[in-house]
């Protein structure tokens, strides 16, 4: 999939401050950590997942089953606060069409997304469901936040 851009300061808090006299690998092998659990906590569906953590920018291999699997994923780690970028080295078992991402504004709902996105606010739980587990009720989304945006297909 390639190279992912996230909002740095918007998203779930996982990383501790790192400590004066911590060196930096000792704290980014921590947020690695910290990642890897996040993901697993949600029970994405990825093997062999290994997560490097540099500066502000995550590396991700691994394989998933499923393109909405990889997408997950992604989107898993790079809605973390301290995370400005996702690079996606995941592979797929059945390549399929890629989602569109999208990042949430001021003022958006999933109704207005749905509405942008498929001409019918109606059609926000297909939004909302294909964000879960990320998200648990679809009036809490928050700017900065992004979404996966499946085609009406999937």
């Amino acid at each position: 999939m390639g190279l992912f851009d996230f909002v740095k300061d918007a998203g779930a808090r996982l990383f501790s401050s790192a400590k004066p006299t911590q060196p930096p690998e000792e704290a980014a092998k921590e947020s690695a950590e910290a990642l890897s659990k996040a993901v697993f906590d949600l029970n994405l569906n990825v093997k062999n997942l290994q997560i490097d953590f540099k500066d502000d920018v995550v590396t991700l291999r691994g394989e998933t089953p499923s393109q909405a699997d990889r997408e997950k994923v992604v989107l898993a780690v790079g809605n973390v606060r301290g995370v400005s970028r996702v690079d996606d080295r995941l592979t797929v078992e059945k390549p399929e069409p890629e989602a569109v991402m999208y990042t949430v504004k001021p003022g958006d709902t999933l109704s207005k997304i749905s509405k942008a996105h498929y001409g019918n606010a109606m059609k926000y739980m297909v939004i909302f469901e294909a964000n879960k587990p990320m998200l648990e009720n679809p009036d809490k989304i928050y700017p900065g936040q992004t979404l996966r945006i499946p085609s009406l297909g999937e």
